[in-house]
């Protein structure tokens, strides 16, 4: 079994969950890469070519995905265009809907000078510092789906209590699909207060289906 990892924004492979899913699933016998997905390059980040990451790290085989929030977005965007390729999917409060909540995470007024100055400082928690940001990162997310037609085996995670993308994107995406099982939970975006039943269910799902 091949099994990548995904980060969310402004975040790296040393991530608290990227790294406890790592630790976990290695004492199961799987080992799991974790790509840096802005390969170094976090001012240019779009998420074309975060997906070319992934394709990269795929390499043609046969891959389970695990994401966190952007990377949930970018696991549900991967698996839509890799229908044979990608097994199963796990989604960590996914972001869906990337391009069109922007202007209410960052308020217009904001996001317009964004767009005017070309570049904004956001903090890198993988870095532990701010770094510059590209607008091409909205301009470029603005041309893929909200909600992507994943159609394999799909598990989801979301805190009811998620102030940055709020459960409704997902419970708008699991809506009538036989193939996704979503799990609301009591927490918030972070989920680090439920990482053990989260690890118990997605060892079942991914190991043992």
């Amino acid at each position: 079994m091949n099994v990548i990892y995904l980060h969310g924004f402004a975040s790296g492979p040393t991530s608290k969950k990227a790294q406890y899913f790592a630790r976990r699933l290695a004492a199961e016998g799987v080992a799991v890469e974790i790509p840096d997905l802005a390969e170094g390059r976090f001012e240019w980040l779009t998420l074309t070519g975060q997906l070319q990451v992934i394709e990269k790290t795929a390499a043609g085989r046969n891959v389970s995905l695990i994401g966190s929030s952007l990377g949930g977005y970018l696991a549900a965007l991967y698996a839509a265009r890799h229908a044979k390729q990608v097994e199963r999917v796990v989604l960590l409060a996914p972001g869906f809907g990337f391009a069109a909540r922007w202007p209410v995470s960052l308020g217009e007024d904001k996001l317009r000078q964004w767009q005017t100055d070309g570049v904004m400082p956001f903090y890198h928690y993988g870095e532990g510092k701010e770094m510059l940001l590209r607008y091409d990162l909205i301009r470029d997310g603005e041309q893929y789906e909200a909600y992507p037609a994943v159609t394999q085996p799909c598990l989801i995670f979301h805190g009811v209590n998620d102030a940055v993308v709020p459960v409704e994107w997902s419970r708008e995406f699991a809506a009538g699909k036989p193939n996704v099982e979503l799990h609301e939970e009591e927490s918030d975006h972070e989920l680090l207060n439920i990482l053990e039943p989260m690890w118990e269910r997605t060892r079942e799902f991914l190991i043992r289906p």
